[in-house]
């Protein structure tokens, strides 16, 4: 039987149960591609998991959605790519895609072509935090040319895909950061942004048409009071709590909660607006499969902006 390296885990816990081995060769079933995978990215979700707080059941298995690589093998019945292709995509989403591996094998309709200019680092990067910002703003709150939406933590993976996203369907856009991202996130598009830790976001904002809330807990019930009548806060990090469903029926305005989901049409969306420059992928740190400890490290505890990367 063929094999390839994989970062397993065998139990919940820190950085320290990611481990480098050989595991079998995933080999495509009808519909499905193998990718050889060159590089996936770190998301909050993958740590999650790896801690027990995410969406996967009992270990063993390998975290990891985000993938850039090329096609090596092809399912049966699959059209749409061909051996040598290269290609980005959010497999699997919320089940297992065990991307912190050489290959990985999906359905083919999960993954679009990577642009020739895009990076393999940046074609790692964008797919799940480009999907939660496009379908969050474009699907679920259709944001349209003129209307206000304030994005919380907008220099994080997420957030600073999100500000360009609502620049580019001509929103005012509004985000809360740290003093030192303020002129990066004004180059991608941010028109007003808040330095959390001295202002309170209520007391600058108000009269918003979307709330995007990257943080959860209290912001979210902090947040209702900053849309217009009939505005909508949409809540990632946990979903809407009963408490924040509550409280926005009673305050006339609308709240959600928030899963991203597997998608080629909102994939070919991004790489639209990458290809058009209207959308940059910031790419933080690099680190290699063998080292994904040390990458779970820094994205828990480094709170750099944009992404972290892991090549393979």
């Amino acid at each position: 039987m063929a094999t390839m390296k994989a970062i397993r885990q065998h139990e919940f816990g820190g950085p320290e149960v990611l481990r480098y081995e050989d595991v079998p060769r995933p080999e495509p079933i009808g519909t499905e591609i193998r990718v050889r995978v060159q590089a996936t990215s770190v998301n909050p979700v993958d740590f999650k998991t790896r801690s027990g707080r995410g969406p996967l059941g009992t270990p063993p298995f390998t975290v990891g959605w985000d993938m850039a690589g090329v096609v090596d093998a092809l399912g049966g019945g699959v059209t749409r790519f061909a051996v040598g292709d290269e290609v980005l995509g959010m497999p699997w989403f919320p089940r297992e895609a065990a991307t912190y591996a050489e290959y990985v094998t999906a359905p083919s309709r999960q993954f679009v072509r990577k642009p020739a200019a895009m990076s393999v680092a940046e074609a790692a990067a964008l797919p799940l935090a480009g999907l939660t910002a496009w379908q969050a703003l474009v699907d679920t709150a259709g944001l349209a040319e003129g209307q206000r939406v304030l994005i919380h933590a907008a220099a994080g993976g997420v957030g600073h895909l999100a500000v360009q996203i609502a620049k580019a369907r001509g929103a005012h856009v509004i985000g809360t950061a740290s003093p030192r991202n303020h002129g990066t996130l004004t180059d991608l598009g941010a028109d007003q942004l808040i330095d959390y830790r001295t202002t309170r976001f209520e007391d600058a904002v108000s009269d918003v048409d979307v709330v995007f809330d990257l943080i959860g807990g209290e912001t979210g019930l902090r947040s209702l009071g900053v849309l217009r009548p009939g505005g909508l806060l949409i809540e990632v990090p946990s979903g809407a709590s009963a408490e924040v469903l509550a409280a926005a029926e009673k305050d006339g305005v609308r709240a959600t909660g928030f899963l991203v989901e597997p998608d080629s049409v909102g994939l070919a969306g991004l790489v639209g607006l990458y290809e058009s420059g209207r959308l940059k992928v910031l790419v933080s740190k690099r680190f290699p499969l063998s080292e994904a400890a040390a990458a779970h490290e820094a994205a828990e505890h480094d709170h750099s902006m944009g992404k972290i990367v892991i090549t393979v």
